[in-house]
């Protein structure tokens, strides 16, 4: 039995080609004949990292094909014309009500992935999410629930933190400032803009000596454009857009960070939450679609966006020694359930029950 990767892009430093690479190397391990096939291979991956998609040449009825779907794109579709077993791996699509007052083509180009997705539900054996959450979309869009795998969480690179931080990094932000993190590119559905009006309230009443960072690319730029003219209606400064940054700079980041806030309203699973409990920075977090899950009952959770209830937490974990330590013990329990040995694990438990 082979076991074929396919995605659109295989893209470096990002989470999705992270963790078909890293599949890979755990199928290997496990005795697999496996390959990663994709239409675009970034250049900074060893060369046998992965094959053009055209390589791929014929599948065989016994071959087993997991597909990675994270957006609308026409590969998708092929996947209906493919003889072998197949299996969909769903990192969860947009919805396109975040774009639409923003980037109306982006807008269709969810709403085409997620037309796609219903389209495929009678041409795959099996998927594999990373959340309940991504689960019941799919049940709504047809999928059989018997047939849908959860997998404890998607690959993350934790070898890759222990890489020396960004020493210029470190010392711009060790200048005794709050430093409120948040983790993610910029765009719509991770409301950064809440980020912004608790930070502003914050910053006003509480602690002139703070910064908010907004660590991420820009995915759409008339948002990036609306947070920025956000900002000045506000009249709040030390907001910081480092953009696309590098790992060394990233692990700098959480290093001098105080407290991570996440105000987004829209993830599948949520990776910097993991990286921030890695690091050991206190949550705060709001109540939002797979961010539960992924919290799995640490950090602090909240059910509003209150500017005045958010900046109150901030403090508290700021300044409340018992209070940050007993949040960071929650978090690390957590963290457990996603060292990769425990993944690893259920994958290959996963795969055996397959073959």
């Amino acid at each position: 039995m082979r076991v074929i990767q396919v995605l659109s892009s295989l893209g470096y430093g990002d989470a999705i080609g992270y963790h078909a690479v890293a599949m890979k190397h755990i199928l290997q391990k496990a005795g697999y004949s496996t390959q990663i096939y994709a239409q675009s291979i970034d250049d900074r991956y060893p060369r046998d990292t992965a094959k053009l998609l055209f390589c791929m040449g014929r599948l065989r009825k016994d071959d087993v094909l997991i597909y990675h779907l994270s957006d609308g794109s026409p590969l998708n579709m092929r996947l209906k014309k493919w003889k072998c077993r197949k299996i969909l791996m769903y990192h969860n699509i947009t919805p396109p009500h975040f774009f639409t007052p923003y980037d109306a083509q982006l807008a269709a180009a969810t709403k085409n992935g997620l037309d796609q997705v219903r389209q495929l539900s009678g041409d795959v054996e099996r998927c594999v999410v990373f959340s309940e959450f991504s689960k019941r979309d799919l049940v709504s869009m047809g999928y059989s629930e018997d047939r849908i795998w959860i997998m404890p969480s998607c690959l993350i690179p934790f070898e890759d933190y222990a890489a020396p931080p960004d020493q210029d990094t470190l010392r711009q932000y060790s200048d005794g400032w709050t430093n409120i993190l948040f983790v993610g590119r910029l765009a719509p559905n991770k409301k950064q803009e809440d980020v912004i009006r608790a930070f502003a309230y914050y910053k006003r009443f509480i602690d002139k000596r703070s910064r908010l960072i907004l660590a991420g690319a820009s995915s759409v730029a008339d948002y990036t454009e609306a947070l920025r003219v956000y900002m000045e209606e506000l009249g709040v400064s030390d907001v910081i857009f480092p953009g696309h940054i590098s790992i060394a700079q990233l692990i700098a980041l959480y290093r001098r960070a105080d407290v991570f806030l996440c105000m987004s309203e829209h993830e599948g699973f949520c990776v910097p939450l993991v990286e921030a409990m890695h690091f050991d920075v206190p949550i705060i977090a709001y109540r939002a679609p797979a961010v539960p899950e992924t919290l799995g009952g640490s950090g602090v959770l909240l059910d509003e966006k209150d500017p005045r209830l958010i900046s109150a937490w901030i403090k508290r974990l700021t300044t409340d020694a018992v209070v940050r330590e007993r949040v960071l013990a929650g978090q690390g329990m957590r963290l457990n359930d996603f060292q990769p040995q425990n993944v690893e694990k259920a994958l290959v438990a996963y795969m055996k029950e397959i073959a």
